[in-house]
């Protein structure tokens, strides 16, 4: 089992407050008080049960100190109490018939080693030794609730890695194994198969992966037994089992036990060496960057611009403080429409992590699931469009400006500015979670959404900083959520030439350009509609689909290009079409154009989401096709009339300091968003109750997103983006001296 390791003010806290000592104290009959040290007495050859006993008869003790002197020794106490077992030997039969232990030792197949452990624990168990009780407890059992989707068990994972034999021979080892019941052929049968597999909301197959997207359709079965035995022995011992529960039904169960999902005390209870080097690495670049502070703050006069630049106080106050004025040249609306669509895609994201947890109202929620505002957490794929067109004004409005102002784009150094931009933090967070993020803690599905993406990250990091790792599908990719970042870098990359296209030859690349919008609108139409694909999220949709619209169309640039276009085209309107002035009607007719272009993107497919929806590829394609363009298209129009000086309040709230905020961390907030949800999915021990304000708006969670975010900015983001100005500022000086150098020469 793995120590926790939070983080240091916590594990501060955490230290202090459980190392309080309280006094052990217990009331007797006449007002005097007891210490009691259970080890004390148990090592004492004093101690007697009996004489306990008689104290306990004589009211000169009470029950509860008794027990937990018991506690103490519990074999001794066990030698020396004989009244016991008769009635433990009718609790035995009971569980025997009711709820019988997985017994290894019976099934024919498993290893040698694991039928004598099992043995061993079958025959403790009917004993009712305390450590075969504990694994027996720790396994899942049959719960209430069933029909209202109560079916993903988790046992209790701490007290099965806990559960140990006196001679330490046998140890407890957790295993969450999942099973696949088909649908029977009995109506009725059906009928409570679906409310038992709450209607089927995400169908899964035990061949999905499960480390991205929840196998929902799956039933999470915890068993606790002997650390011997292998994910194979649990397998056949667990379809042995099945055989006997189902023989004479008309039920089929498939199950599968992974060797990842199986855990022991002694595994990994030693920090690899790549650990403690990424360890050393991030508290060396947070130590440097706090005496750099502490330089920036005690040197008085000129100041070495290399170290200031990772000074923590500096880089702090420069993400906390806002730009007033806003800078020269700088887009508003950007800001605000970044803020927006980064916080419903934290909301759609989060909507996707719930789904992995068990609930004991399964069913319940995902009868809420099916009500039309349940379009925010399905519309997912729409909020990125705006990050993609924003990076393509932005890129074109940038570039424009140079080509106005010089008549060239110096395009290296454009590639090596993006590079310093995002490079440094993405590595960051790839180290972060490949070596140390597995190491905070553990839980039943941890090694499913966090060790499980480390070891992805361990054999294909390279594809991430190369940004190519979009190419090559969700299941194999490091961190599945950045995807975007080769998305969007793929297209800056050609952006240059689109952009000097548009200018050198305004016509011509403007029909260039919407070719090449129309082609990849038309492109998305058919892909989806002839693969049978849906980049939103409807009711019943399938693990496989999910992942065949990412690999085949969400993640690869020829399919999002139009709206990266419509970013160039609102650059290039925005360098040349500053000084209109709009009347009141043509304000009004773009503002209902805007408006309804918002709507029926957003609302439109809301129909999807039903609890009765049925598949049709005509509705995924037209989604697909044309959301994206009327989504984007109502912010261009927010960012063309703000950028006009028109907007009444919307340019107030679009424009107001805490957009600025987000927008330098907003990167950041992109980056550690899934690693935030995953760590609470992977440490849940026991299935909770869904409530759609307790679960999805967890404050707690989001305070978290916000905070590492801030600290992944300035510790690596700033510091890199300073390093990148310092290094441009001095390849222009060079530049200029030169030029001066060689007209003096002339």
């Amino acid at each position: 089992m793995r120590r926790a390791v939070p983080f240091p003010f916590l594990a501060i806290l955490y230290f202090v407050v459980t190392n309080i000592k309280y006094p052990e104290k217990s009331a007797l009959s006449n007002g005097t008080h007891l210490d009691v040290n259970a080890k004390k007495l148990f090592g004492s050859s004093n101690y007697s049960l009996e004489r306990d006993v008689g104290l306990l008869r004589k009211g000169l003790e009470p029950r509860e100190e008794v027990a937990k002197v018991c506690l103490g020794n519990v074999t001794k106490c066990m030698d020396e109490d004989f009244s016991y077992s008769r009635t433990t030997e009718k609790l035995m039969k009971l569980i025997s018939v009711s709820q019988p232990p997985l017994d290894l030792s019976r099934i024919a197949d498993v290893s040698h080693s694991c039928q004598i452990a099992s043995q061993r624990y079958a025959q403790d168990l009917k004993q009712f030794q305390l450590w075969a009780l504990k694994m027996y407890d720790a396994s899942a059992k049959l719960p209430s609730g069933l029909l209202n989707g109560n079916v993903n068990q988790l046992g209790d994972f701490d007290m099965c890695l806990s559960a140990q034999s006196e001679d330490q021979e046998v140890n407890g080892q957790y295993c969450l194994a999942a099973f696949e019941v088909q649908i029977p052929h009995s109506p009725y049968l059906a009928g409570l198969h679906k409310l038992i597999q709450s209607h089927y909301h995400f169908k899964s197959k035990l061949e999905d992966p499960g480390h991205r997207v929840p196998r929902f359709s799956s039933i999470n079965w915890a068993v606790c037994v002997p650390d011997v035995c292998s994910a194979e022995d649990v397998r056949k011992g667990l379809k042995e089992a099945v055989r006997e529960i189902t023989k004479g039904t008309e039920l089929e169960v498939r199950l599968e036990v992974d060797p990842l999902m199986c855990r022991t005390l002694k595994q990994q209870q030693n920090l690899p060496l790549t650990t403690i080097i990424a360890i050393i690495f991030f508290i060396g670049l947070i130590v440097l960057e706090f005496f750099a502070a502490i330089y920036d703050n005690i040197v008085i006069g000129e100041k070495n611009q290399w170290i200031t630049g990772f000074s923590l106080v500096r880089n702090l106050r420069f993400i906390v403080t806002p730009s007033k004025p806003p800078p020269s040249g700088d887009i508003l609306a950007v800001h605000g429409i970044r803020m927006v669509n980064a916080l419903l895609l934290v909301l759609a994201h989060k909507s996707m992590a719930v789904l992995f947890l068990p609930y004991v109202n399964r069913t319940e929620a995902v009868e809420v699931f099916a009500r039309p505002f349940t379009v925010i957490g399905r519309a997912a794929s729409l909020y990125t469009d705006p990050f993609i067109m924003i990076s393509g004004l932005l890129s074109s409005y940038s570039l424009i400006g140079k080509l106005q102002k010089t008549g060239k784009i110096n395009i290296i150094q454009e590639y090596i500015s993006r590079l310093y931009r995002i490079v440094p933090t993405l590595a960051a967070l790839i180290g972060f979670c490949t070596f140390v993020l597995p190491w905070l803690n553990d839980g039943p599905m941890w090694n499913l959404v966090v060790t499980h993406h480390s070891n992805i990250c361990k054999k294909y990091w390279w594809r991430n900083l190369l940004f190519i790792h979009n190419y090559f599908g969700f299941k194999d990719m490091c961190l599945t959520h950045t995807h975007h970042l080769g998305i969007d870098t793929q297209l800056f990359f050609a952006s240059p030439f689109m952009v000097y296209g548009l200018w050198r030859w305004p016509l011509k690349g403007s029909v260039v350009l919407i070719c090449l919008a129309v082609m990849s609108t038309a492109a998305r139409y058919y892909v989806t509609y002839s693969m049978q694909l849906n980049n939103y999220v409807h009711f019943g949709t399938s693990v496989t689909q999910l992942f065949e619209t990412a690999d085949n169309m969400y993640i690869l640039p020829p399919h999002r290009a139009t709206v990266y276009i419509m970013g160039i085209f609102m650059g290039y309107l925005l360098r040349n079409c500053s000084h209109i002035k709009l009347t009141n009607t043509q304000l009004r007719t773009g503002n209902t154009v805007a408006l309804f272009s918002f709507l029926v993107s957003y609302l439109g497919p809301a129909f999807m989401g039903k609890i009765d929806y049925v598949y049709n590829p005509r509705d995924a394609a037209w989604y697909a096709a044309f959301s994206p363009i009327l989504w984007v298209a109502s912010f261009c129009w927010v960012i063309y009339i703000i950028q006009l000086g028109y907007g009444g309040w919307i340019r107030h709230v679009f424009a107001h300091s805490l957009c600025t905020f987000w927008t330098k961390v907003s990167y950041a907030v992109y980056l550690t968003q899934f690693p935030v949800f995953f760590y609470n999915v992977g440490s849940t021990r026991s299935a909770q109750e869904f409530g759609i304000i307790t679960k999805m708006l967890n404050l707690q969670e989001y305070v978290w997103i916000l905070g590492l975010s801030v600290v992944l900015s300035v510790v690596f983001e700033v510091p890199f983006q300073n390093l990148r100005n310092l290094t441009f500022k001095r390849a222009d000086k060079v530049r200029k001296n030169s030029i001066r150098d060689a007209k003096k020469v002339c």
